[in-house]
């Protein structure tokens, strides 16, 4: 892009949102690197608008450039809380491309009591929707460990899980709308939040999930869930990962509906808590190779719920697939027990770098895929450490793997992360699972998608890409590689 063509479409950019709103200057790391630190770019601008028609014209400005010049490589990367573990919401460091930040996009719109949902725009806190959900007496189930800063924008352009898809089901299962900034700079306006309609292609299915590469998401109407009477936690240590799955299936059983919770976490893993967090107390974790962590939501009673989780306790020690467990007494103790669980990656991060893997298996291989794949890396890699822990609930694993005691971690990443990484892909893949379950494939993945996924299958989506996207303005090297 030429010095004049690039501060004729910043000029723009400053018309549009404002002088405050165009940063090109000073520290942009904030919206420049990744949250792992693992890329640092250099953006043409960050462009922060205040609503829905300053993004449109953003994005019109931009795509207008392009077809002007189609050779100056402008491009957009739509970005909300910047939490992403996949490198798909930061610039590159062309110079070329516009960060354009949601975080101003952050109103609730509308609560509809009647209705059982709440629309709000795409710059919201996760947590922030939450308190206001139940403020007004509802529960939005959504949650996960970066709640407190990640956005509901990004929630959908990922297609976030986190604990409670259990019960409550990923991003994509809560949303009932959309509304829509297309590539071109048109608003799509599908926020009518109803249950049915079938009146042609589900648009809003085609923007989840698919990290802000065919359109940016500007706000979105969610379900709401009346709140429970009660909720309870509690902790089991378990012999194995069979046990942890024959755990699963009495809870099912005793449960039904009120299973919210079922996260599981390896010995190394609370290892690290415990090592890096002494403030915190991890139940169990010496005494067994794998503890879970489960929570019990109910809509008639504590003493109810109590009585539910006690039985079901009582016939997992029977059936010897538990060996110890703990209940929360009150929310204090529950909060706790989540906080051990919520720590993991953070304690991980103060062992050394380390290489993240975020994958589902079917629930019933996941046993045999663990042991398969710890034996694969302990043969390749003597003293491997393997930080696994997730959300057994619905199949999803974050298995991960730490450099040997006294080997270099930078080294260890650098040397070693495509031998690891096809090690754990290609059992994912002989397991009949998915190499990316709920982070997303961002730029970090995306290589690994033309081995993984079918032909047809990336064959359609290149075609949905051209035909929302045809001059690949949105988001361009993540999801999908170039034809």
């Amino acid at each position: 892009m030429t010095p004049l063509a690039m501060n004729a479409l910043l000029n723009e950019m400053t018309a549009i949102v404002g002088s405050a709103h165009v940063l090109t200057q000073g520290d942009l790391s904030a919206w420049t690197q990744d949250w792992r630190k693992r890329s640092q770019g250099k953006p043409l601008a960050v462009v922060r608008p205040a609503n829905t028609n300053e993004v449109a014209r953003v994005v019109k400005a931009c795509a207008a450039h392009r077809l002007a010049q189609p050779h100056s490589g402008i491009s957009i990367v739509p970005q909300g809380g910047n939490t992403g573990l996949v490198v798909g919401s930061t610039p590159d460091d062309s110079g070329q491309q516009m960060v354009l930040s949601l975080q101003r996009l952050n109103a609730v719109r509308q609560i509809d009591p009647a209705n059982l949902t709440l629309t709000a725009e795409a710059g919201c806190i996760l947590q922030t929707l939450q308190e206001r959900a139940h403020e007004a007496g509802f529960l939005f189930p959504l949650s996960l460990a970066a709640e407190g800063s990640c956005t509901l924008g990004g929630n959908l352009g990922t297609n976030a899980g986190g604990t409670q898809v259990v019960r409550w089901g990923n991003a994509r299962e809560l949303c009932l709308g959309l509304e829509v900034v297309t590539a071109q700079g048109d608003i799509w306006n599908g926020l009518s939040g109803l249950r049915k309609d079938n009146t042609g292609y589900d648009l809003r299915h085609l923007y989840i999930g698919s990290e802000g590469t065919l359109g940016i998401i500007t706000a979105a109407t969610m379900k709401l869930s009346p709140l429970p009477a009660a909720q309870l936690t509690a902790w089991a240590a378990v012999p194995s990962m069979d046990a942890a799955v024959a755990l699963l299936g009495l809870a099912h059983r005793h449960l039904g509906a009120g299973l919210t919770g079922f996260e599981v976490m390896g010995q190394f893993a609370l290892e690290l808590v415990n090592r890096h967090f002494k403030q915190l107390r991890v139940p169990l974790w010496q005494t067994a190779p794998f503890c879970v962590l489960l929570e019990n939501s109910d809509h008639e009673s504590e003493a109810h719920a109590r009585a539910r989780f006690e039985a079901l306790l009582e016939a997992a020690l029977e059936a010897g697939c538990v060996t110890d467990a703990v209940v929360a007494e009150n929310l204090t103790q529950a909060q706790a027990l989540w906080q051990v669980r919520e720590s993991i990656p953070l304690a991980q991060a103060e062992e050394g770098l380390n290489i993240k893997h975020d994958i589902s298996v079917p629930i019933s291989r996941i046993p045999a895929f663990v042991q398969a794949t710890d034996a694969l890396l302990a043969a390749a890699i003597p003293g491997v450490r393997l930080v696994n822990f997730g959300h057994l609930g619905d199949g999803n694993l974050h298995y991960n793997v730490q450099a040997p005691l006294g080997v270099d971690a930078a080294v260890f990443l650098r040397e070693r992360e495509p031998e690891v990484n096809r090690i754990v892909f290609d059992s994912v893949a002989a397991f009949g699972g998915s190499i990316s379950a709920e982070h997303g494939v961002g730029s970090l993945k995306v290589a690994h998608l033309t081995h993984y996924k079918s032909p047809v299958a990336l064959s359609l989506m290149r075609a949905i890409k051209q035909a929302l996207d045809p001059q690949n303005l949105m988001n361009p090297g993540r999801v999908l590689t170039p034809r």
